[in-house]
């Protein structure tokens, strides 16, 4: 186990070098002045060159790319060109938010997805398998940003039960562990768990069929095991597929959460690569990635770690 875990740690490194470079590079090469921002429209030459000088940008790109790469392996990401406080700061702020709503719905749609997946594999080709099926369809293809105006329409407008907006009372980005900072994570959580709930429950019911038809439970029947212990070794077999699911699930939500956040403005890391994409803010876009690709990666590990603590044959392999 040891060995496993050092190995999958040695293979992280390569993968966080080339996820900088990439990083780096597409926001380098996007069209753009970083300092249109900024600068005033009549800025001098002198002007110019000393913000450039000031921010790195007059240095070849081998060499900006080092020195961030360095800077940011000692926690500095730079300095935000919109708004001159500190990347790390921006970002942690940010990050801790989307981490509370994407965890809170990757939990929802994991459990409903569950739910729908192990029912419709139980009792394949029935109408139970074909509802649940096509909920999941549903989940899937129904665009999330469409789907969260209108249960803003319905239950923030229409039926006044849930604020639309904001992570708190008065659009406060600071978070409160009450029930009025709660009710604003549900519109958003709901929404996000859409998706996750539609893949883990198409997942989960095709594995339920698979290991349904297998030999062995035949053998388990034949022995005389009753429906619940036939369940809980279901449960055992599916367990690491759908875990490793369900943690891509969350990396995907960690970064894919841009239109959601900026339709319920929720202060999370989305709604601020959408504010440094439109400002052109290349420290705080390039930190933000940096960050949310870093949590991808670790998140993977820790999955990898934990399905073969629940399936040892994986380490073994």
């Amino acid at each position: 186990m040891i060995a496993f875990l050092l190995r999958r740690l040695l293979y992280t490194l390569p993968i966080m070098l080339g996820v900088a470079l990439v990083c780096f590079a597409l926001v380098h090469l996007s069209p753009g002045d970083p300092l249109v921002s900024i600068l005033p429209p009549d800025a001098s030459a002198e002007l110019q060159n000393q913000l450039r000088t000031l921010y790195g940008f007059d240095r070849s790109y081998p060499e900006q790319f080092a020195s961030w790469v360095w800077r940011a392996l000692h926690g500095d990401l730079g300095t935000s060109i919109a708004t001159g406080r500190p990347v790390t700061e921006e970002v942690t702020k940010a990050v801790g938010n989307t981490l509370r709503l994407a965890v809170l719905a990757t939990l929802i749609g994991f459990a409903l997805g569950s739910v729908f997946g192990f029912v419709a594999g139980y009792f394949q080709n029935s109408w139970v398998d074909k509802a649940a099926s096509l909920t999941s369809v549903l989940g899937v293809s129904v665009p999330h940003y469409w789907l969260g105006m209108v249960l803003v329409i319905v239950f923030a407008v229409q039926l006044n039960w849930l604020p639309p907006s904001g992570a708190g009372p008065g659009s406060s980005a600071d978070w409160v562990w009450d029930w009025e900072h709660l009710r604003h994570m549900i519109l958003p959580a709901v929404t996000m768990s859409v998706i996750p709930m539609g893949i883990v429950a198409r997942t989960v019911r095709a594995l339920v069929a698979e290991i349904l038809a297998q030999e062995f439970i035949v053998g388990l029947r034949a022995k005389g095991l009753t429906d619940f212990g036939i369940f809980w070794h279901v449960v055992k077999n599916a367990a690491p597929t759908a875990l490793a699911v369900m943690g891509l699930q969350l990396g995907y939500l960690l970064g894919g959460s841009i239109l959601i956040e900026t339709v319920f403005s929720w202060p999370g890391t989305g709604f601020l690569l959408n504010s440094a994409i439109f400002q052109r803010d290349l420290p705080l876009l390039q930190g933000t990635i940096l960050v949310l690709a870093t949590f991808f990666v670790v998140l993977n590990l820790v999955v990898d770690v934990v399905q073969t603590l629940l399936d040892p044959r994986i380490a073994r392999a």
